[in-house]
């Protein structure tokens, strides 16, 4: 029966220990200086030292030739207080997991009353000092604040910040840290010399790791390796299996299947880590430590060696020829997948899929990109051929008729594509637009792309560029791109730009702005980038257009030839504008702009209103405040249950309140119209109104909200 290397190799001196000096320096120099605290307090991981220490500084108290840094080791305290001693009367060591309460502290004063039996101090060594309750510590603390001069206390624990502040206050605070691994391969390395135990190479760098920094762990796994080996002769594949690490040749199949990307055998050795039944998160963590020691290596080179201690020459090759061949890019690359699906794998119920999918993923950033098939949409704008008018396209089923606008080729302007009816409307063959005159004059460009000259920015230009602003927009944002392929341009007035869409869906889905974003922003910077202004939106329903699209309304002022009508089904019947209190209400700030329309009002008995006529959609409305005439609104005479506007309306739509900025109406029909009345949807009760209703009808402002209560056959 032997003794445990950690006991039969217990320091007996501050001199002895490794890795602790930040704590054995101060204490040797306050021994020598004889300036000795009544009480300390140790602190740190498990197994670092804390409670041997605690020894030695009793030692070095008691010893005959003392108090002293350097015990003698002859007298009888040195000797009762050694390795292989019984222990000295006037030094108590007590387990404060199992003393921690008030009776013991009062046990514990008593005690202390008395003078040592022999010695110089009586020293009261209490291990897992957290342990001692509160009130333990507070019946303790006056004899800890002044103890009597033959009384030394040392507290050793693992969380001193359970230590309650005014025990720590009273004492000499010393915290100990880990091993280095560094110190701590040299000092097993000694100790296997000294037992003249052999240990093949790369065994006690995977003790060192195991232990994690403690010399007290490191000493018990050794001892188990040894214990468990033939003639003194620690192998590495007894340890290996002993400890549950990887395999270094596995880990080198591994690595050397991700530089040559080779998924067979990548999976072929994942395969062996389930089947030998280790655990995959193991494997993961070994994998991990071998791409760190790959990356050491890559950036320090010859100089390797200094980092990874304790590695042999040959392994430091041949993993010095892995890094070379994936390099370090991919190397960090790598390591940056293993550690999330490291992080993916904490509690999950199949660690064999996490694995293999972590093997997928590193294995697909290896493989060379294949190449992407064209996409007719995301293809880049390609200049018209020359002076060719627009082809006509076969009627497409009502059923699809939608589906064609979000594949027109980005080369194609948009003018030259017929717009989609809705399914509904469409009991014939729509025929197709003609081309613009404007651009079936173009002539052909060898260029890939649209060539933007200086000069202003007209319609024409505006149109020619049109292509190209799609596949900047594309880059930005792919869902506003598919909402602005089916908008046509209209006209242009300066920087102001109409887009024409398909129908009052499209509208809405280009108006929708969510956090001052959404695809009109996204748009006007693709327009930004491309021509160099920013513009703001008039966004309208094709059949909003006086003579349908390409009418007089689409050519933006601009001079321009306008694109000729689109033919109206005969079953087709024209849609009424709307009246201004069922607008729509977007998130969009609204502004008049200048009209050559004259203002009109309208005859009848009613109450008359301002209405705007199309106002520039845009969310800057101070660069567009041109004020327009007015034109009026009639309304019905007031019924039963209608909601009437204020006798006094606004002059302008300009907002009392900058909150209320958000909400005005956009997109009003331009000519005057006689608004229906608005009834209740209940003749019974009280019915609430949305604040849009009120605002477009009354021309109020929000207030407060109150609580709608039901009617009951009681109140």
């Amino acid at each position: 029966m032997t003794t445990a290397l950690y006991r039969r190799y217990r320091p007996e001196s501050f001199g002895e220990m490794i890795g602790q000096s930040q704590v054995t320096d101060p204490l040797m120099t306050a021994l020598r200086g004889d300036r000795i605290g009544h009480a300390y307090l140790f602190s740190g991981p498990r197994g670092c030292g804390k409670t041997t220490s605690a020894r030695i500084l009793a030692r070095c108290l008691n010893c005959a030739q003392g108090p002293t840094d350097t015990p003698c080791g002859t007298c009888d305290s040195c000797v009762e207080l050694g390795r292989g001693g019984g222990g000295s009367l006037d030094v108590v060591e007590i387990d404060a997991a199992s003393h921690n309460g008030v009776d013991d502290a009062r046990d514990l004063r008593e005690r202390a009353i008395f003078a040592p039996a022999r010695d110089r101090f009586k020293i009261f060594i209490l291990d897992e000092a957290h342990m001692v309750t509160p009130q333990g510590f507070n019946a303790l603390l006056k004899l800890v604040e002044e103890p009597p001069a033959h009384v030394k206390f040392i507290f050793a624990t693992t969380e001193p910040e359970k230590v309650i502040g005014t025990i720590r206050s009273r004492t000499h605070h010393y915290p100990f840290r880990l091993v280095p691994p560094a110190a701590m391969l040299e000092y097993v390395q000694t100790l296997c010399e000294t037992e003249g135990v052999s240990v093949e190479p790369g065994v006690l760098p995977l003790v060192v790791r195991a232990g994690g920094g403690s010399p007290r762990d490191t000493l018990s796994l050794l001892d188990q390796m040894i214990a468990g080996s033939e003639d003194s002769a620690v192998g590495y594949e007894r340890a290996v299996a002993l400890l549950g690490y990887t395999h270094a040749a596995l880990l080198d199949e591994v690595v050397e299947a991700f530089g040559v990307n080779d998924a067979a055998a990548a999976f072929a050795a994942v395969d062996r880590v389930v089947q030998t039944g280790q655990d995959p998160r193991r494997f993961i963590e070994d994998l991990l430590e071998r791409l760190r020691d790959l990356i050491v290596i890559a950036a320090t080179g010859q100089g390797a060696g200094s980092v990874l201690r304790g590695i042999p020459a040959d392994d430091l090759e041949r993993m010095s020829r892995q890094a070379g061949a994936i390099g370090t890019a991919r190397l960090s690359r790598i390591a940056d997948t293993v550690i999330a699906a490291l992080d993916e794998m904490t509690g999950a119920t199949s660690p064999r899929l996490q694995l293999e999918l972590m093997v997928a993923r590193v294995l697909a950033q290896g493989a060379p990109a294949a190449p992407a098939e064209p996409l007719v949409v995301a293809a880049p704008a390609v200049a018209l051929p020359p002076a060719a008018p627009a082809p006509v396209r076969e009627p497409a089923a009502p059923a699809a008729v939608r589906e064609p606008a979000a594949a027109v080729p980005a080369s194609i302007p948009p003018a030259a594509v017929p717009a989609p009816v809705p399914p509904a409307a469409v009991p014939a063959p729509v025929p197709p637009a003609p081309a613009p005159a404007a651009v079936a004059q173009e002539p052909a460009a060898p260029e890939a792309g649209p060539v933007v000259t200086a000069g202003p920015v007209t319609l024409q230009r505006m149109r020619d560029a049109w292509p190209e602003v799609l596949a900047r927009l594309e880059t930005i944002s792919r869902s506003s791109w598919l909402i602005a392929t089916v908008a046509r341009v209209a006209g242009l007035d300066g920087d102001i730009l109409t887009l024409s869409f398909q129908s009052q869906g499209d509208v809405a889905a280009f108006k929708k702005r969510t956090a001052g974003a959404g695809p009109s922003e996204d748009l006007r910077q693709a327009i930004q980038g491309v021509l160099g202004i920013r513009v703001k939106y008039i966004a309208r329903h094709d059949n909003d257009e006086p003579g349908g699209p390409g009418g007089a309304g689409g050519s933006g002022g601009s001079g321009e030839t306008p694109p000729a009508p689109r033919a109206t089904p005969p079953a087709v019947t024209a849609q009424p504008a709307r009246p201004s209190s069922s607008a729509p209400v977007t998130d969009w700030a609204v502004a008049t702009i200048p009209s050559d329309a004259p203002a009109e009002v309208a005859s009848g008995p009613g109450i008359t209103a301002p209405v705007a006529g199309q106002f520039p959609v845009d969310d800057e409305p101070e660069d567009a405040a041109a004020v327009v005439p007015q034109r009026t609104l009639t309304l019905e005479p007031a019924r039963e249950g209608t909601v009437l506007p204020s006798a006094e309306v606004a002059p302008s739509f300009e907002p009392d309140d900058p909150a209320d900025e958000e909400t005005y109406p956009v997109d009003l029909p331009a000519p005057a119209v006689t608004a229906p009345p608005v009834r209740l949807s209940a003749p019974a009760g009280i019915q609430r109104y949305g604040e849009a209703v009120i605002r477009q009808v009354l021309g109020a402002r929000f207030v407060r909200e109150e609580p709608f209560e039901r009617p009951t056959r009681f109140a």
